[in-house]
C-alpha cells in the first residue's frame, strides 16, 4: 500500500507540535527544525522516537537510521524519509 504523504505530514506536524508546544497549523514542510521551529537536539530525538513508535504498526521494523539523522533538517525531510520507508 502506498503511503499517503498528506497523512504522514499530518502525523509529523501533530507530533512535532506536541513536542514543541506550538500550533500544528503553523508548521509547514519547508520549515527547518532548528532554524525555523527552534527545535533542539533533544526535541528532535523525541520526535524521531515518537515517529518510530507511530509508524511501527504500518511499516515493519521502521526506524530512522542513525546515519540518516544528520540529513533530517526540515519537516519535508522527515516526511520524505517515512514515505520512502513505506515503499
Amino acid at each position: 500500500m502506498a503511503a499517503d504523504r498528506n497523512a504522514i505530514l499530518s502525523t509529523v506536524r501533530t507530533n512535532l507540535a506536541d513536542i514543541l508546544e506550538i500550533d500544528a497549523a503553523t508548521i509547514s514542510e519547508s520549515q527547518s527544525f532548528a532554524d525555523d521551529l527552534g527545535a533542539d537536539s533533544i526535541a528532535l530525538i523525541e520526535l524521531v522516537d515518537t515517529l518510530e513508535q507511530e509508524f511501527a504498526s504500518t511499516i515493519p521494523n521502521f526506524q530512522f537510521d542513525d546515519d540518516d539523522l544528520v540529513n533530517l533538517r526540515t519537516v519535508a525531510d522527515a516526511v520524505d524519509y517515512i514515505v520512502r520507508a513505506h515503499g
